[in-house]
């Protein structure tokens, strides 16, 4: 089975006001950067069997601000990838980036490496853009302006490298003005994928200090809807069509890595506090086994319970210390949960109606959902798609849309 590969960055130039996200702010040498570079093909090598990566349809470099790798950074990271996996031909490589570290050298590298990793493929950029709105990205506490981002879509768009950008919405002091001229530029800046996000209030965050003390208005959930159907009209006119609750894209750019975590493609994540999402048997051949323990008596073969209640699926989240990482210690604080066939199924499920298509018939009934979703149809938040030529299958309602959580919750417990 085909294993997507997500590597957390974890240095940023500073935390913004609202992100929970692991992240160790400040400057970052070039000493720094090999350590981590190190590390993470250390940790392919090491502690992951060959088989594990012998085809990777997608590679996600998140973080963190990736781009603060630099140009020789990014490079040695992903051609070292490339010499331990067997990345596809046609492979997706995207590469998360604020505006402030995106400079000429950077994008001609990429551009290039691109050209030599995936001839037939896609390399992305995600530009943490927020706004373009000075005022709201100041109240985000974001380091770069309006101009620093159009700067960065210029010489990105003239290397030939796709972009994606991230906006946010339901920001304290965001005016539906400023939203809308938001959206208006980036539809005018000519990029083929938008992600829309509401601003949440995580707990631990300056924000949420900020909020519980008083000094900033919490956001209103009511105008952070409002602000996302104004998305879902602008973008939409513009040919930015929507084929995930928060993600838009022109047709043929929507993201395959992505696209992946919402239909059960396996992924593997490296690096402080990444995430990974494995079969059993997959999950064996890493350092899980090294971290939790695993033994073959958990392959599902192997195990005499009752189908339903086979051990199929482990998620995994590994510890945030970087330093932990760098030495490559043996670690305790693995955060892992583990899924049954069925507790499996209904995950895809739940995740799979998060896309516009929606899921299958035959999805629903091997989760053993179908009460539950003929209740939500109902209530009007789910609808059976019927067009002509297309595979029978249950998405959301544009009411279900506003409520998705609600849906998700009710696929998951079964309730």
């Amino acid at each position: 089975m085909p294993v997507a590969l997500y590597v957390h960055v974890p240095f940023c130039a500073s935390k913004c006001a609202y992100c929970d996200f692991v992240s160790v702010p400040g400057s970052v040498d070039s000493a720094d950067v090999d350590s981590f570079v190190g590390a993470v093909l250390r940790t392919l090598r090491q502690d992951v069997e060959p088989e594990v990566l012998a085809d990777v349809p997608t590679i996600y470099i998140g973080g963190g601000t990736p781009s603060m790798l630099g140009a020789d950074g990014l490079v040695s990271l992903l051609s070292g990838i490339a010499e331990v996996a067997h990345v596809r031909p046609d492979a997706e490589i995207t590469v998360e980036a604020n505006p402030d570290s995106v400079d000429a050298a950077l994008v001609e590298a990429l551009a290039e490496l691109g050209r030599e990793l995936t001839p037939a493929g896609v390399l992305r950029v995600s530009l943490g853009v927020q706004s373009f709105d000075d005022d709201v990205l100041r109240t985000l506490g974001r380091r770069h302006n309006a101009a620093a981002t159009t700067g960065a879509l210029a010489l990105l768009k003239n290397a030939g490298v796709r972009v994606s950008l991230d906006l946010m919405c339901g920001i304290p002091g965001q005016s539906p003005e400023s939203w809308r001229a938001t959206l208006d530029t980036a539809v005018a800046s000519g990029v083929g994928h938008v992600s829309v996000y509401p601003l949440t209030v995580e707990e631990g965050t300056p924000l949420a200090r900020s909020v519980d003390s008083g000094q900033s208005a919490e956001p209103d959930a009511d105008v952070a809807a409002d602000m996302m159907e104004t998305a879902d009209e602008i973008l939409h006119q513009a040919g930015i069509e929507r084929y995930e609750i928060a993600n838009y894209a022109r047709p043929g750019q929507e993201s395959l890595h992505n696209t992946g975590y919402w239909t059960g493609v396996e992924y593997l994540g490296v690096g402080p506090s990444a995430a990974s999402m494995l079969s059993v048997r997959t999950a064996a051949k890493t350092f899980l086994e090294r971290d939790l323990g695993l033994v073959s008596a958990c392959t599902a073969s192997e195990m005499p319970l009752e189908p339903g209640d086979i051990v199929s699926r482990v998620r995994f989240v590994q510890p945030p210390s970087l330093d932990e990482f760098l030495s490559g210690a043996c670690s305790e604080s693995v955060e892992s949960e583990w899924l049954t066939a069925n507790e499996a199924s209904r995950e895809d499920a739940m995740l799979g109606l998060r896309l516009c298509r929606g899921i299958s018939v035959e999805l629903v009934q091997e989760a053993n959902v179908t009460d539950v979703i003929k209740r939500l149809e109902a209530d009007g938040l789910l609808e059976r798609a019927h067009e002509a030529g297309a595979v029978d299958r249950w998405r959301l309602t544009r009411r279900g849309w506003l409520v998705a959580n609600e849906v998700f919750g009710a696929v998951w417990t079964q309730e």
